[in-house]
């Protein structure tokens, strides 16, 4: 997908993903490779995705649970190593930084934000402690007080009180907790933010206010977020551009306006149609038929053949690879063939 997403932008991307990939070799027992012959196997969690980012821009990624989509933002932030693939940030390619003090001045420029902001919080630590630690970590500070004065300025502008500061996590609501993980993803004053499934622990009302919250954010600071969700309707809201998951590979990517009103391929299609007030055709909802393949042993040829209404022969036996249908990245037989309608 990267050479047309590139021919597309003539200025450095914030964030360049260039066919990112990660494998997990998955254990045979002993006795099975003794005497079943069977073999090491390999769970392709990402598999050759591309996309870019622009400052000041987000970056939906939606699809199933299992599609691959927290393995991308545990990559992104380095909480994992690719198994093939780069991720250029301002156009330097991070995997190949040696100096740690070198690494250290680019970290400080991406942060995440976890789903659920109980577990991602020391319950031990006061806020005060939790997100001045950024700041103390990369030097952003001269002095306690200084640490201090930044602390108290990052919890106003998410919307808290100075005197929270002193609180423990388990004082707060889950919404008011997700506010104090924001503040201290800001804290690094970093250039993009992963943002994963941050609201989906949330109340509907909660989750409009951190929404709106976060966009907020977004154009003071001219933050580029990478925003993923299993929830059409949130990323409807907050994203620029759309990508869809599907067993580990983009099947799809276009504007968020282009994806919700004429969707590419199928599997797009069935997802808005599943969803309320989001369906472009106006037909009765369809649920995405059957389940995720096993994504240890997934099916030849295009992963989501099995559950598409369009699959033929060629669609069972041959990978499609991406082309460029409109202004829409799609990976589809039945897109290249013109059957769909």
């Amino acid at each position: 997908m990267n050479e047309h997403a590139s021919s597309s932008i003539n200025r450095t991307p914030l964030v360049e993903v260039r066919g990112l990939s990660r494998h997990y070799p998955v254990s045979v027992p002993w006795l099975g490779r003794l005497f079943g012959g069977q073999s090491h196997k390999v769970l392709r969690a990402v598999d050759d995705v591309s996309f870019l980012l622009e400052s000041g821009a987000t970056f939906g990624l939606v699809g199933e649970s299992g599609s691959g989509k927290t393995t991308i933002a545990r990559l992104l932030v380095g909480l994992d190593r690719p198994t093939r693939g780069q991720i250029l940030f301002n156009g330097t390619d991070i995997g190949t930084v040696a100096s740690r003090q070198d690494m250290a001045g680019l970290r400080r420029n991406w942060q995440m934000i976890f789903q659920d902001p109980y577990s991602s919080l020391n319950p031990r630590w006061r806020v005060r402690d939790s997100v001045a630690e950024p700041i103390r970590a990369f030097g952003l500070a001269d002095s306690r007080k200084g640490v201090d004065e930044r602390v108290t300025e990052l919890l106003v502008q998410v919307g808290l009180a100075p005197g929270d500061a002193d609180r423990y996590p388990h004082e707060f609501s889950g919404g008011q907790r997700q506010r104090v993980a924001v503040a201290r993803a800001l804290a690094s004053v970093p250039r993009f933010i992963v943002c994963d499934e941050p609201t989906s622990a949330l109340d509907v009302s909660v989750q409009a206010q951190i929404l709106n919250l976060m966009k907020d954010l977004q154009r003071r600071h001219g933050l580029g977020y990478v925003f993923i969700s299993h929830d059409l309707a949130v990323v409807k809201h907050m994203a620029d551009t759309i990508g869809v998951m599907y067993l580990g590979r983009l099947c799809e990517v276009s504007s968020a306006r282009d994806l919700l009103s004429t969707p590419k391929h199928p599997y797009t299609r069935l997802l808005l149609e599943a969803m309320p007030g989001l369906n472009p055709s106006g037909t009765r909802r369809a649920l995405v038929r059957g389940e995720p393949p096993d994504p240890i042993s997934p099916p030849t040829g295009c992963g989501f053949h099995p559950r598409c209404p369009l699959a033929d022969e060629r669609c069972r036996r041959e990978r499609p690879t991406t082309i460029l249908s409109e202004s829409t990245l799609v990976a589809c037989h039945a897109v290249e063939e013109g059957r769909l309608k």
